[in-house]
């Protein structure tokens, strides 16, 4: 991952449990050059983790991925999302991340990002008998979530979450889409 902007920058904010297991993921892509943690989908002005968490905003977990279009196309970005969630399940992947914070979803900025996500949704859905309940919505707002969230993993690699959870899958995600990992 690099860490300055390009010109002709691109923006994905997809949600699917833990946003922590998201940043660490999408960091792994060439050409992503900023994942950022945090919250959108919901009816609270700049929302902090707890009232997110106490699930009276309506918001969901996301990150915010900043990418370089000449390096990673939107396509192989939703094409990632599959297999670092559960895009089953309407209340999250499951074990610690449960409730509708966690829900699966796109939130899309243009025409162009609602048809390649809708485009993501039906070709995955082809491989699957049960339905896909990723969500694609319009993104409203997008708030930063708190400093303390930002690079968690790779801040805290051993701690349980990141240990048992994160790492594990992030070594079984698609090594044509990942760059070097440990």
């Amino acid at each position: 991952m690099t860490g300055s902007s390009p010109d002709n920058s691109g923006v994905l904010v997809p949600g699917g449990g833990c946003f922590w297991c998201l940043d660490a993921a999408y960091q792994l892509l060439t050409g992503v050059f900023k994942v950022t943690c945090g919250y959108a989908g919901g009816h609270v002005d700049n929302p902090s983790y707890d009232q997110v968490y106490a699930a009276t905003t309506g918001h969901v977990e996301v990150v915010k991925i900043d990418y370089d279009p000449s390096q990673i196309s939107l396509g192989c970005l939703l094409e990632f999302f599959r297999p670092v969630h559960d895009s089953t399940r309407t209340d999250g992947p499951g074990a610690e991340d449960l409730g509708t914070r966690y829900r699966s979803v796109i939130y899309y900025a243009n025409e162009t990002q609602k048809s390649a996500a809708e485009n993501s949704r039906a070709v995955e859905q082809a491989t699957l008998r049960t339905p896909i309940a990723t969500e694609i919505s319009p993104l409203k707002k997008f708030w930063p979530a708190e400093e303390y969230h930002q690079d968690y993993f790779a801040q805290h690699p051993k701690r349980a979450y990141c240990a048992a959870v994160i790492k594990p899958q992030n070594k079984t995600l698609p090594a044509a889409l990942a760059g070097n990992r440990e």
